[in-house]
């Protein structure tokens, strides 16, 4: 099984012909909502993968609350861990252009009440054979107890590198397998554009000090990872991008689902990989998120 300790939102979505640059007002051409929060998204794709999922998180009292859960609860999500809060649900405010390109601002609302103590109830119900994924729009106190408490069971853990917090380089240090994209892993490594060979040479440092599996997403170029001292490489598909929200959290959960379903770690890359390139295809976080014979007619 795996668990998903993270967010859950509502997305509140405008198109535009172009993105605004920074104090400019563009005209928007289109507005929906749609489900989303990195981890409900990430918990999403990974039972669409196939496997057996639980979301441990908080939403509000308030009308967002259902619409944010509904798709997780048609998929046969585990919801016996969400709790209901007084704070509002949370929401992510995103604006996609032209290109499929998009700028996304988020209010943590119910996710900012998730504590230490969520972290150890949700660890608490672990097997060591399960998987713990998580992301970083939950307090990082709440991340890092479920992290170290984890590790103290024996639970393999992925932790996503998103959103770039402060603490993200720190955090990145305790999980077993770390998803990060190429800003992102440039915090980590400590290192501003950085090359291909730079990439490849911190990722080699970076494993050497702590043994951690380590995936950096690239988009369209694919995905670059090394794990037990051996760089592997993976390509999505060739497309013309519709919206690249969701892409990553869609990469993190069908690499969770391989790995839970006994695939070996190439063949989990193509299939994250090629996931996260048909979620481009759609719009929005969660109705993008392929299912998983989609997936395998591309494989």
């Amino acid at each position: 099984m795996i668990t998903v300790f993270g967010s859950i939102n509502m997305d509140l979505i405008a198109t535009t012909e172009r993105l605004p640059k920074p104090g400019e007002t563009v005209a928007g051409n289109g507005f929906s909502t749609a489900a989303g929060g990195k981890g409900a998204n990430q918990a999403l794709a990974a039972r669409r993968a196939g496997s057996k999922v639980r979301m441990t998180g908080a939403v509000g009292n308030d009308g967002f609350a259902e619409p944010a859960l509904a798709l997780l609860d048609a998929a046969g999500t585990d919801l016996s861990e969400v709790k209901r809060v007084a704070e509002p649900t949370g929401t992510a405010l995103i604006l996609v252009g032209g290109d499929g390109e998009n700028m996304i601002a988020v209010v943590p609302g119910a996710n900012g009440t998730m504590t230490a103590e969520d972290a150890v109830a949700a660890v608490g119900a672990l097997t060591p054979s399960d998987i713990l994924m998580l992301q970083l729009e939950i307090p990082v106190e709440a991340v890092e107890k479920a992290l170290n408490a984890a590790k103290l069971k024996g639970i393999a853990t992925i932790l996503n590198l998103a959103p770039l917090v402060p603490e993200a380089p720190r955090l990145g240090r305790l999980a077993d397998i770390v998803i990060a994209n190429e800003t992102e892993f440039e915090r980590l490594a400590g290192q501003d554009g950085m090359t291909n060979e730079d990439r490849e040479a911190a990722l080699k440092r970076l494993h050497a000090e702590t043994g951690q599996t380590l995936i950096v997403t690239l988009g369209g170029d694919g995905v670059i990872a090394i794990r037990d001292n051996v760089l592997s490489r993976a390509k999505g598909l060739v497309i013309e991008p519709v919206d690249t929200v969701g892409a990553g959290d869609t990469f993190c959960g069908y690499f969770a689902a391989s790995l839970d379903q006994g695939l070996d770690f190439e063949t989990a890359l193509r299939r994250a990989a090629v996931a996260g390139s048909l979620a481009c295809l759609k719009a929005g976080a969660q109705p993008s998120i392929p299912v998983a014979n989609d997936v395998a007619l591309h494989i």
